[in-house]
């Protein structure tokens, strides 16, 4: 048998971690860069939402997901706001993935509620307003809220009474004084979401104003205000509209 010459090795096979990456794993490095150097005014919202899924979902091109969550839900709140049950039947995600959303949700809400606790209305009401958006205006059915004031109009409760339908919410003006008196309030905010978006108030929800006023009165409780929270930071208060 002829000798020949003898046949090129084949090179090695890359060991794992020397294979090529994913294109999206340079991607990934830029976008964390970029938010580390210039700050999250230099990321639009689907960026740091893609930044907020590179843990929960590490091997997938994160950005087309992103942009079709903000396409879903509308803004990058409400994709924090989003249900968990929307989150899972429409994208799959796990209850890690969904965990992973909502606890930054959780994060801002409390922040939020930390920055108008124990503070006079009167020098913080666009941050309460604010709060109250951030609360409600994601909520899928009608809430109803009761911030408590003390005599300097200093909020010092803020509790969620009643949970309802998609258009109404069973309010009792009895249970809203009952407990001001329980907590020692002086005063009262009332306030409360249209999951449709709308925040113009119904003739209902006039009648039911009055009616809170009425028995508040008579046992020395005001009620400021009743605020309505629309969508995308529209909400009507009855007091600038005329209203009580």
């Amino acid at each position: 048998m002829l000798a020949g010459k003898p046949a090129p090795a084949k090179p090695a096979a890359p060991e794992p971690e020397e294979a090529e990456k994913p294109h999206y794993h340079g991607h990934r490095d830029r976008l964390r860069q970029r938010f580390l150097s210039a700050g999250a005014d230099a990321l639009q919202d689907y960026e740091l939402l893609e930044l907020l899924l590179f843990q929960a979902i590490p091997r997938k091109d994160i950005k087309p997901l992103a942009k079709e969550l903000m396409a879903v839900f509308g803004s990058l709140w409400a994709v924090t706001q989003a249900p968990a049950e929307s989150l899972r039947n429409r994208f799959n995600f796990s209850d890690t993935t969904i965990a992973h959303i909502r606890i930054v949700g959780a994060i801002g809400l409390r922040m939020a509620r930390q920055q108008v606790m124990g503070q006079p209305i009167l020098s913080s009401w666009q941050k309460l307003l604010d709060y109250c958006a951030g609360a409600m205006a994601h909520e899928p059915v009608e809430q109803f809220r009761l911030l408590f004031l003390d005599r300097k109009n200093t909020l010092i409760a803020d509790e969620v009474q009643q949970r309802g339908t998609v258009d109404h919410t069973p309010v009792y003006p009895r249970e809203v004084v009952r407990r001001a008196l329980e907590l020692g309030a002086s005063a009262v905010i009332l306030v409360h979401n249209h999951p449709s978006g709308d925040p113009t108030p119904s003739r209902a929800d006039v009648d039911m104003t009055k009616q809170i006023v009425t028995a508040a009165t008579a046992l020395g409780v005001v009620i400021h205000d009743h605020v309505i929270i629309g969508k995308g930071g529209n909400y009507v208060s009855f007091k600038s509209a005329g209203l009580m």
